[in-house]
């Protein structure tokens, strides 16, 4: 799997560049079928034998590398992968920040088959792993959290994403004193920010999609931070959905190690526009310049990857 990782980056680094002239367009439907096509284009000239076990546009009935799609030319890898060409395709078509296009993958067998509906997230960086949990109340877990990081409750930031579903999330921990730094996209990114001591993240917090939930356990597992997560399916379709995909306990917590079964993995992600943690994509004198995250499980190693690419290189 290590010997895969530059190809990997190859993979959002090509697939951000094709998003990049639709920024600020207002075409979602085009940005993401453009990063799409990049991508398979792309994990189609790997080495390996991979499957897209976590898709996207189930919902958004965007363009897919749809689930079971199989990709790679042939090798001695067999991997599971999972893809979001873009994710803050609305960011990204309103010219705004926090867009990124990112991809996990891990031996086959190890992820999650996720289905896309709404799931509960709570993650933190290495200090605090092993001191929460999602079933209790989120005024136990701020308590723990502080006290693994020897902090008071007060000096505390939690990032939740700005939605009228996390009023009440928002409302509790404010009572607790710790302090709310609300985001409005990009939950994969804000939760590797946990893991990243200097940006000064202490929890992530929030309701978003499945699919996005086991990217970051990806990067929480390769970064040593701690994910736990619950599916939340709102009708018996979605039920259904979870059982097809084979998860029958869809109410228990989903810890870790549920998420995510080995320290074989890896995730790259691509700035389209700028976020807290990577730059956008620059044009500078014909060249791209494009700034990515790479970490990998089997050396808990992070790298920050800063490429110049002669114009339409990548696409």
């Amino acid at each position: 799997m290590q010997s895969l990782l530059l190809d990997f980056l190859k993979v959002t680094e090509s697939a951000a560049v094709a998003a990049l002239p639709w920024v600020g367009s207002g075409d979602k439907i085009a940005a993401d079928g453009a990063a799409t096509n990049a991508m398979r284009e792309t994990l189609n000239k790997m080495k390996m034998h991979s499957k897209i076990v976590i898709g996207e546009g189930e919902i958004d009935e965007a363009p897919m590398l749809y689930i079971g799609e199989e990709l790679g030319k042939g090798g001695s890898h067999e991997v599971d992968i999972a893809v979001d060409p873009i994710e803050g395709t609305t960011p990204t078509v309103n010219g705004q920040g926090n867009a990124i296009t990112v991809i996990a993958a891990a031996e086959k067998g190890a992820l999650l088959h996720a289905p896309d509906m709404y799931m509960k997230k709570m993650a933190v960086g290495p200090k605090a792993k092993g001191h929460i949990d999602l079933d209790a109340p989120i005024e136990e877990n701020i308590k723990n959290v502080a006290k693994a990081l020897g902090k008071e409750v007060t000096d505390l930031n939690i990032l939740i994403q700005d939605r009228p579903r996390h009023e009440e999330y928002i409302e509790r921990i404010r009572e607790t004193g710790a302090k709310v730094r609300l985001f409005h996209d990009g939950d994969v990114i804000y939760a590797i920010a946990t893991c990243i001591e200097s940006l000064g993240v202490d929890m992530f917090l929030g309701i978003g999609g499945a699919p996005e939930g086991v990217l970051g356990a990806v990067a929480m597992r390769c970064m040593g931070g701690e994910m736990q997560a619950k599916l939340l399916p709102r009708n018996e379709e979605e039920i259904a959905r979870c059982v097809e995909m084979g998860i029958n306990n869809f109410e228990s917590v989903l810890t870790q190690d549920d998420l995510v079964r080995t320290d074989d993995c890896l995730l790259a992600a691509t700035g389209i526009t700028d976020n807290i943690i990577i730059d956008g994509i620059e044009t500078i004198d014909g060249n791209y310049h494009t700034s990515s995250i790479l970490v990998n499980g089997r050396e808990k190693q992070v790298r920050y990857v800063k490429s110049v690419y002669p114009v339409k290189a990548l696409v």
